[in-house]
C-alpha cells in the first residue's frame, strides 16, 4: 500500500474542508445582517422608499387596512418615480381572511389602437420603441390603485392619496434621482411637457447649465397634484349626492379614464405621435382574477398567470422538488448547478409560451404547471454540463391537447435572431438602457399586512424616467409597449396587437400554508425578479433562513433567458456570482461551461413578510441593496 504524502494529505484535508463548508446550513453562513428584521404585532408596511413606508404606517395609524396601506405606498413611490410614474402598471396578490382566497389585481395596460406588427416594422423597428409616447401601453396603475382600495380597503380616496398629494406640493428630491434625471435631459427635452416637469432649470441657450433639480432641492409637480385634486374632488362630490364609498372612488376612477384627465392624455400623447385613443382608455378595466399556484413540500406558493413571468417560477419549483437541494448544501457547486438548470428550462418556456390569457391564442398554462410535465423536462438536467441550446417543451400533452405552434418550437433559438441583426442593440436613436441595465431594470416593490390578516404584494412599474408626461395632467405614461415581440417565431403567444397587455417581468409573491399565510414577497430588478424571488422562498424554506437573511443573501444571476427590454438580448452560459461562493465553486462550474463572472453584489434588492405563527408576529425584511425601507409596529 502506497502511503500518501504530506502535501497530497494537505491538498485532501484542504478540499475536504472546502466541500464541508459549502454544505454548511446557510444560517451559519448569513448570521448578520446589514439591517434588523421588523417585528410587528399590529402591522407591517415595506416599500422601496422610507417615505413610501411611512405612507403606509400613516394608514394604518387612520384605521386602515393592509390594502389602504399599500395603496398609499403605490401613491406615494409613483409620485417620487421610483423607477414608476402614475401612467404605469399596477399587479398585486392580496389575501382576503374572510375567505380565506388569495386573488390577483391585473392592472396592466393594453396596446393601443393601430399598435400592430406592420405598424411598428414600418417605423424600421424591430421591436416597439423603449420609450416615448410610441411606447406607450394604456395607463393601469390609478385603475388598479382605485380598484383594489375600492374592493378590499377601507379609506376615503382622499386619505390615501393625501400623502401622495403633499409629495406633490413638494419634497427633497434625492441626489441618485436627480443625478438620473439629469442623466436622461437629452431624451426628456425633447418632450415639452416632460421637459417642465422633470427640466425645471433648462435653458436651451446655455446647455451647459444644469437642467435638473439639483440633490435636495424642492422637487415640485404642480400639474399632478391637480390631477390627484381633480381625483379627490370627485371622490367628495359623488359622496355628496349619496354614493357609497366604493362607488364614489369608482365615480374618480371614471373620472381618469373617461373624463376631462383622459381627454387630456389622449390630446397630449396624439399630439406627439402616440396611438392612444379615446376609446382605448374608456374601454380598459382592471381585472379581479384567480391566480395560478403549485405546492412545493406542503407550502402553495401563488403568482399571477401568464401575462406575468410568474409562473416561471412556479415552473421551476416543480423542477426542483425532485431534488434534495437541502443535502447539496447552500450555493455549493451542486446547488448552484441545478438552480440554474432548472431556470433554464423553466424561462425558455416563459420566452415561448407567455403573453395575455385575455386575447388568443390561449395559452398552455395547466400544461406548464403539470408535476408530471415537470417530471419529463427533469430529464433534460445535466449533471455536470451547461446546456446553451434548449428549447421550450411541449406542455400540451399534459392538459390533453395538441400544440398548435409546434413547427415554431421545433425553430426556436435561445437567442432572438433579431437580437443578432447589425445595429440591434441600438434599435432606437438614443437608447436609454445598455442590455445589461435593461435586464437588471427596476421598479419597486410594496408588502403590508395587518393584525386582522389582510396581505399584499405588489410589483408597480412603468412610466420610469424618462418618462413622455402627457399634458398638464403630470402623468408620465409607461414604456411597456417594448415587452411585446413582432414576430410569431420568439413568442406566438405575445405578438404585439390593440387590446392585448405585453407579458410583463413583474411578478409579486405570496406562499400559503394549511391554507394561512406563511409569506409575501416581492423584488424590482425585470428579469432578475422570479430569480431573486425563487432564491429568496428557497432560503426560507431550505436553508432556514431568518426573513432579512433571505432579502439580503448573496443570490446568483442567469443571463441565459431572453431580456424582456430592449433588443430582447440572451446570453447562455452567463452566471453571475458574488465573492461569498468559493474559488473552488466558481472554477467548477467554470469547468461546467459556465461563464462565470464576480461581482461584488448580484442585483437583489427584495421586499417580504413572513408570518410566525408560533408567536402570532408579524416579521418584515427589506433588503440592503438600495433605498427599501420598512416600518412595523
Amino acid at each position: 500500500m502506497i502511503k500518501p504524502t504530506l502535501p497530497r494529505l494537505l491538498r485532501q484535508a484542504t478540499l475536504a474542508t472546502v466541500i464541508c463548508a459549502l454544505a454548511l446550513p446557510a444560517t451559519s453562513l448569513a448570521q448578520k445582517t446589514a439591517r434588523p428584521v421588523l417585528l410587528g404585532k399590529h402591522w407591517v408596511a415595506v416599500t422601496g422608499k422610507p417615505q413610501g413606508a411611512t405612507a403606509g404606517a400613516m394608514m394604518f395609524q387612520q384605521g386602515g387596512n393592509a390594502i389602504d396601506a399599500a395603496a398609499a405606498m403605490l401613491a406615494v413611490t409613483s409620485t417620487m418615480w421610483d423607477v414608476l410614474g402614475w401612467g404605469g402598471e399596477t399587479q398585486a396578490l392580496i389575501y382576503n381572511p374572510h375567505t380565506g382566497k388569495v386573488k390577483g389585481i391585473n392592472a396592466l395596460g393594453v396596446a393601443p389602437t393601430g399598435a400592430t406588427p406592420e405598424f411598428f416594422r414600418d417605423q424600421g423597428m424591430l421591436y416597439p420603441p423603449e420609450y416615448g409616447p410610441l411606447a406607450a401601453v394604456t395607463p393601469g396603475t390609478p385603475g388598479g390603485l382605485m380598484v383594489m382600495l375600492a374592493e378590499f380597503g377601507r379609506l376615503s380616496l382622499a386619505q390615501v392619496l393625501a400623502p401622495a398629494m403633499e409629495m406633490a406640493r413638494g419634497y427633497p428630491i434625492e441626489e441618485t434621482q436627480a443625478r438620473f434625471i439629469e442623466s436622461r435631459r437629452d431624451i426628456l427635452q425633447q418632450w415639452p411637457d416632460s421637459r417642465r416637469v422633470f427640466l425645471p432649470h433648462y435653458d436651451a441657450d446655455t446647455p451647459e447649465q444644469r437642467a435638473a433639480p439639483a440633490p435636495g432641492e424642492i422637487f415640485r409637480q404642480p400639474d399632478l397634484l391637480a390631477t390627484l385634486e381633480k381625483l379627490v374632488a370627485t371622490e367628495a362630490e359623488a359622496l355628496a349626492a349619496g354614493s357609497d364609498r366604493k362607488a364614489a372612488i369608482m365615480a374618480a376612477n371614471d373620472r381618469f379614464y373617461r373624463g376631462d384627465i383622459a381627454a387630456e392624455i389622449v390630446r397630449a400623447t396624439r399630439e406627439q405621435g402616440g396611438l392612444i385613443t379615446a376609446g382605448d382608455l374608456a374601454n380598459w378595466e382592471v381585472i379581479i382574477e384567480e391566480p395560478v399556484s403549485v405546492s412545493y413540500r406542503g407550502i402553495d406558493v401563488y403568482k399571477l398567470t401568464t401575462w406575468t413571468q410568474g409562473p416561471a417560477m412556479l415552473q421551476a419549483l416543480n423542477l426542483l422538488e425532485g431534488f434534495d437541494l437541502r443535502a447539496m448544501g447552500y450555493n455549493s457547486t451542486r446547488y448552484i448547478h441545478t438552480l440554474y438548470q432548472a431556470m433554464n428550462l423553466a424561462f425558455a418556456d416563459r420566452d415561448f409560451y407567455y403573453g395575455d390569457p385575455y386575447v388568443a391564442p390561449e395559452e398552455p398554462v395547466a400544461g406548464l404547471l403539470s408535476k408530471k410535465y415537470a417530471e419529463q423536462r427533469r430529464q433534460l438536467m445535466p449533471a455536470d454540463q451547461n446546456l446553451t441550446d434548449l428549447k421550450p417543451g411541449d406542455p400540451y400533452p399534459f392538459q390533453g391537447g395538441n400544440n398548435p405552434f409546434e413547427a415554431l418550437r421545433q425553430a426556436w433559438t435561445p437567442i432572438p435572431p433579431a437580437a443578432e441583426a447589425e445595429g440591434a442593440e441600438g434599435f432606437q436613436q438614443a437608447s436609454t438602457m445598455s442590455a445589461d441595465e435593461a435586464f437588471l431594470a427596476g421598479t419597486t416593490s410594496i408588502q403590508a399586512a395587518d393584525a386582522e390578516g389582510w396581505v399584499i404584494s405588489v410589483t408597480p412599474s412603468g412610466g420610469w424616467i424618462p418618462a413622455f408626461v402627457a399634458g398638464n395632467t403630470g402623468v408620465g405614461l409607461s414604456q411597456r409597449m417594448q415587452s411585446f415581440v413582432l414576430e410569431e417565431a420568439l413568442n406566438p403567444y405575445n405578438v404585439v396587437q390593440p387590446g392585448q397587455r405585453p407579458r410583463v417581468t413583474l411578478t409579486p409573491s405570496m406562499a400559503l400554508q394549511d391554507g394561512k399565510p406563511l409569506m409575501a414577497f416581492s423584488v424590482q430588478g425585470g428579469d432578475t425578479q422570479d430569480q431573486n424571488l425563487l432564491q429568496f422562498f428557497l432560503n426560507m424554506v431550505e436553508f432556514d433562513m431568518n426573513v432579512q437573511q433571505a432579502a439580503e443573501a448573496h443570490n446568483i444571476l442567469s443571463y441565459q433567458l431572453q431580456s424582456s427590454f430592449g433588443a430582447h438580448q440572451a446570453q447562455p452560459g452567463r452566471l453571475q456570482v458574488t465573492p461569498l461562493v468559493s474559488p473552488f465553486t466558481r472554477a467548477e462550474l467554470s469547468r461546467m461551461g459556465y461563464e462565470v463572472e464576480v461581482v461584488e453584489r448580484t442585483y437583489n434588492p427584495t421586499t417580504a413578510i413572513w408570518f410566525d405563527r408560533e408567536h402570532g408576529t408579524l416579521h418584515g425584511a427589506a433588503s440592503d441593496y438600495g433605498d427599501d425601507y420598512g416600518i412595523a409596529w
